[in-house]
Parts: structure tokens; sequence; C-alpha cells
């Protein structure tokens, strides 16, 4: 049997903000029955591997508002235009870290595709160097730490990382370091 997809009738607007938009799409399913679908849709996403030249990898330890902890995690953020994650990976490695780094892409992932349409880009920074654009988000703070791959897994392990996003970066891109 082969997968039919959902014919897309009309999409609301609901509410909008920097980061992403609720949105209510009318679809009809193959066997006729219509229904409505609610989802945040955003832009995407990038998350940044930075590694040290003596192969370390660079995470950042922040607070996290939602879940009142402090979390360790890749630096990373929001695309705010469609076609953005080059850039906001650039972006994202200078304000959560303060270096510059050769990027390149890795892998991508969808953090929860049955409410969200993002697209998280993910990147491995080598051939890093500090930046003189070094500006942090005013409502970010950050600690920065560097492991080695082991140091990471075992933290995975012990739940001390516990940030989906980086556990997928992680699981899409350490054997590619």
């Amino acid at each position: 049997m082969k997968l039919k997809k959902w014919k897309k009738l009309a999409t609301e607007l609901k509410f909008t903000n920097y980061w992403w938009s609720y949105k209510i799409d009318k679809y009809t399913l193959p066997n006729g029955t219509e229904g409505e679908y609610h989802y945040a849709f955003t832009h995407g996403s990038v998350f940044i591997i930075p590694v040290t030249t003596g192969g370390k990898i660079i995470m950042v330890e922040q607070y996290r508002y939602l879940n009142d902890r402090f979390s360790i995690e890749f630096p990373g953020g929001g695309v705010k235009n469609e076609d953005g994650h080059d850039l906001q990976a650039e972006k994202e490695l200078v304000e959560e870290t303060g270096f510059n780094g050769e990027l390149k892409y890795a892998a991508m992932f969808n953090p929860f595709n049955g409410v969200t349409n993002e697209i998280c880009k993910i990147y491995i920074a080598r051939n890093l160097t500090c930046s003189n654009m070094f500006k942090k988000d005013n409502s970010e703070e950050f600690i920065l730490h560097e492991f080695t791959p082991s140091e990471i897994d075992e933290m995975i392990s012990s739940n001390i990382i516990y940030d989906g996003m980086t556990l997928a970066s992680w699981a899409l891109v350490k054997n590619k370091l």
C-alpha cells in the first residue's frame, strides 16, 4: 500500500512572534474527511558543534526558564528567515561562544514533527578563532565548557545532558568528528 498525502485547504495565522508562529491548517484526508491541524511554524534552527584544535567539544551551560534547570547544550538558536540557516549558524557560534570558525553542514532533523515544521541543521565548526564581533543576546548568559567526546557520552548516560536538541545533534554528528 502506498501512503497518500493530505490536501491543505487553508491556513490561518493565530499568533506570531520573533521566533515562531502558531498556525491552524484546514485539510482533507485521502478518504475525504476534513480536519484541523494546529502547529508551530518556524523558519528552522541551527546547532553548532565547535571542535577545538585539541579535539575537545565546546558546549554552553545556561539556565532554561521553562524547566527551571541549568542545561549543558551545543550552541544554537532559531533561524529568523527562510534561507538563513548558514548565516544563523555563524551568528550563533559567535554570540554563544565568542568564536568564529569554519562551518561545515553535517546533518538535519525535525525535533517534534507532529507539532512543528522546524528543521534543525547541524554544523561542525573547526579552526576556531576569537571573534571581535562577540555580543551576547541580553536574555542569555553562558558558561563555556570543553569536553572530550567520551565525557559527553558519559554526561548523556548519567542524564546530566538532557536537552533533546543536543541529544539528537550528538547522535547524528559524533561519528563525523
